[in-house]
């Protein structure tokens, strides 16, 4: 087995880019809501010194449209597609997983739990994974934000929600300024952060969960290189995100993929699954010994 090699949910238009796609072996697509969305006016998108700053907003035709329309041409692209789906209530995500419970070529079903340009659902994320697994015998995965005080508490309650994994991690609010005018570069001023800057944080993220929950953890963040990808499986990812790096390089799925081989060989695994939860279980040893009272 390999570490498997997606995209971040609306880093990638699969059928402007279908070659790119289908260099990974999942697909995710932006996250799609009950009803078409407009999204957030314009600028949506501004460059940042170490990463970038989105307010896209959601922006898309809404689910009925998605699964007559879109979901027949993604699926002809021959890679696994997961479709990531959005909403501002519970039953707009029981909605949105009950219109593709059907739909044999969607693999999973990823639960944007997390946007940080739109408002959030009155619900907790608990219940809004709730509503979700009673509408879909999918596989849940919970793409959960990196800004909540206890993560690991977080991935704790989905779980046993029902998500049968977890996406770590979403990107985190930011703000950017114009070095002139000293006024925000976003029309809605802040929006979300992504790139090599939020790398340490999804570390510490996924390294949370993995040592609190055991379900597959798709680990994203700042991912550009084969030894960013290993660092997120031995914190406990079972399978790596690219987001902010195919704007920039779109041929990264294959670098990547190549270069995590190499780097987890230089290190004297086997293949780079060997590394899975190698830091994780060199830290839950440590707080054994701590907990016993002997170090």
């Amino acid at each position: 087995m390999s570490v498997r090699i997606l995209n971040a949910s609306g880093c990638l238009d699969a059928l402007v880019a279908p070659e790119v796609a289908r260099s990974l072996d999942v697909f995710v697509t932006k996250t799609i809501t009950p009803e078409p969305r407009e999204g957030n006016p314009p600028v949506r998108i501004a460059e940042t010194d170490h990463g970038m700053l989105n307010s896209i907003g959601l922006q898309g035709p809404g689910i009925d449209a998605f699964v007559a329309e879109h979901l027949p041409r993604l699926a002809s692209l021959g890679v696994e597609l997961w479709v990531s789906v959005g909403g501002f209530t519970a039953p707009d995500f029981a909605r949105c997983c009950a219109a593709l419970d059907d739909e044999e070529s969607v693999a999973a079903i990823e639960l944007n739990l997390s946007c940080p340009n739109v408002e959030e659902a009155p619900e907790t994320a608990a219940e809004l994974v709730t509503a979700a697994r009673a509408a879909t015998k999918k596989p849940l995965y919970a793409k959960l934000s990196p800004a909540q005080w206890d993560v690991a508490a977080g991935a704790r309650a989905v779980v046993h929600a029902g998500a049968d994994g977890l996406s770590l991690v979403n990107t985190i609010r930011g703000l950017a300024l114009d070095s002139v005018t000293l006024r925000p570069r976003l029309e809605r001023a802040v929006g979300g952060y992504s790139g090599e800057a939020i790398r340490p944080i999804a570390l510490a993220c996924v390294h949370a969960c993995a040592s609190a929950v055991d379900v597959p953890i798709v680990g994203m963040g700042g991912v550009a290189t084969g030894l960013h990808a290993l660092e997120l499986v031995a914190a406990g990812a079972s399978a790596v995100a690219l987001g902010t790096i195919l704007f920039a390089d779109p041929l990264a799925p294959r670098r990547v993929r190549d270069e995590l081989r190499v780097e987890a060989v230089a290190r004297g695994f086997e293949n780079p699954l060997a590394a899975h939860s190698v830091a994780v279980a060199k830290f839950g040893k440590t707080l054994q010994i701590a907990s016993n009272g002997t170090a």
